[in-house]
């Protein structure tokens, strides 16, 4: 070939090549057009729920500059109507950053809820990412609480606002499950932190004084195993806590079988009276202000005493109670005692049962006085009662064994008993429920018959020996009746003889 062949060999080769390209370009323009692209999709899809506030959240791999985002949603009504299309999601649309708010958007917030989100650049369009489901009541976290403090006589007084207070939209309706967990601690370099519950409305004691402390406060929902958010620390300083002689102290509860008693003591050396006050429990637990609400124990009003009965007030064992004393001078000057807590049947503390003991010729039988007396129906009922029986041989040899049963029934019995010795008896009640015991009962003791078969043996030996005698009496009466009768018949006849043949 000469090089005039060569060359246009090599123009034809680049002309074809030059035309590929330029065919490629042409079938990749429609295609861009068409809104396919190089930008890739976003990745590891969150939603951040704090209340009734959602944050979507992404990641983006991709190098492309001038990028937004864009997101969809569809809800679980939608799906179940087969009405599949896809909306756009409210606050997500055209965004620069990672992430974005879409709280407008949900307003259910127990329904499943898809969302997907893409990148957009000009006219192009990553394909969508993986759809995210959330049900928003399952993934919500607790918002914090608002918290207000105030510092008066050697105490923190502090108040606690539900997390969604004042809003309308509310994820969670029942603000009254709320239980509130206190952390507290002196604002030093060695901080030792304390955690306790708290009531809406509380005092904290115990404190030093001019201190200050640093507290935060979240709400929880025990029963569904949730905790929110901490509230922001707050700081305060403590006072110095006034002394008043007249205020009742030691202020406690001695409950025994249901008998519910305050005492207190008094350290004013002048005239004061008293009046006990209660608060129903769940007053507590409400956001409002309760200080109105105490209520005078009857019975327990302008009294002198430093005691009180309140088992009254005591209406049902399922509830809790407050108490507090006040004193009140003769100067009508009055001060208030620091509560004391009754929950009736964890105060209440099981006095020892009744017992009487019988005896039959092989069993000892027991029966039991449930404590309080048989017409204590909330001790035999609420407390499940079971009764612990010790029993021994009350003799002087000191090893001898004590034994116990225990039983759930009022009656119980003993077998294998030694004849004629001495048992004793005590009886224990106690609820395994309650992790409680009460004292044992007094000593009952009683003393077995004699062995039944000894007592046989005496009466075969009787009866024998009875019939021996009546066997050897017979015959014996016999013959002496019979000699009786020849000699009364000799000497003493009956008949006189004949006066014809009487001697003279």
């Amino acid at each position: 070939m000469d090089d005039g062949a060569a060359v246009a060999v090599g123009a034809g080769r680049g002309v074809a090549a030059a035309a590929a390209l330029l065919s490629s370009l042409l079938v990749a323009l429609p295609l861009r057009c068409a809104g396919q692209t190089n930008l890739k999709s976003p990745q590891d899809i969150q939603v951040y729920v704090v209340n009734t506030n959602f944050t979507l959240r992404w990641n983006y791999t991709g190098s492309d500059t001038n990028v937004t985002f864009s997101a969809e949603y569809r809800w679980f009504e939608d799906i179940v109507t087969n009405e599949t299309e896809w909306k756009e999601l409210p606050g997500c649309q055209n965004v620069t950053h990672t992430e974005c708010d879409f709280s407008s958007a949900i307003t259910k917030y127990y329904d499943t809820h898809h969302v997907r989100i893409r990148a957009e650049r000009r006219e192009e369009v990553s394909p969508w990412s993986s759809t995210f489901e959330m049900n928003p009541y399952l993934i919500a976290h607790i918002g914090p609480p608002g918290v207000e403090l105030q510092s008066i006589n050697g105490v923190i007084k502090i108040k606690i606002s539900p997390p969604e207070a004042n809003q309308v939209r509310k994820m969670w309706i029942a603000h009254l499950r709320f239980k509130y967990n206190l952390v507290i601690w002196e604002n030093s370099s060695n901080a030792e932190f304390r955690s306790q519950n708290i009531f809406p409305t509380d005092t904290i004691d115990d404190l030093a004084p001019d201190t200050t402390y640093c507290l935060k406060v979240q709400a929880t929902l025990p029963l569904e195993f949730q905790e929110g958010l901490f509230s922001p620390i707050h700081c305060v300083k403590t006072t110095h806590k006034v002394n008043d002689l007249l205020c009742a102290t030691d202020v406690r509860v001695l409950a025994l079988n249901m008998k519910f008693h305050l005492h207190w003591k008094n350290r004013y050396k002048q005239h004061v009276s008293y009046n006990v006050q209660y608060l129903i429990g769940y007053l507590k637990k409400l956001h409002d202000d309760y200080s109105m609400k105490w209520l005078s124990v009857p019975g327990c009003e302008n009294i002198t005493d430093t005691q009180c009965n309140f088992s009254s007030i005591i209406s049902t064992t399922s509830g809790i109670y407050y108490l507090r004393v006040q004193a009140m001078s003769e100067y009508n000057k009055s001060c208030v005692s620091n509560e004391v807590k009754v929950d009736p049947l964890i105060t209440n503390e099981i006095g020892p049962p009744g017992v009487k003991v019988d005896i039959s010729d092989v069993l000892l039988h027991i029966q039991i006085s449930p404590p309080g007396g048989s017409e204590s129906e909330v001790m035999r009922d609420h407390y499940d009662l079971s009764y612990r029986i010790l029993y021994w041989k009350n003799s002087s040899n000191n090893e001898e064994e004590i034994k116990m049963k225990e039983i759930k029934q009022t009656i119980g019995t003993i077998s294998d008993l030694t004849p004629l010795t001495l048992y004793c008896v005590k009886v224990q009640a106690f609820s395994e429920f309650y992790n409680k015991s009460s004292h044992y009962s007094k000593e009952e003791c009683i003393k077995t018959p004699g062995d039944k078969i000894l007592h046989l043996v005496i009466l075969a030996t009787f009866v024998t020996a009875l019939i021996a005698v009546f066997l050897v009496a017979t015959p014996l009466g016999f013959a002496l009746y019979q000699v009786y009768n020849k000699i009364k018949y000799v000497f003493f006849p009956s008949c006189q003889p004949p006066l014809n043949i009487e001697v003279r």
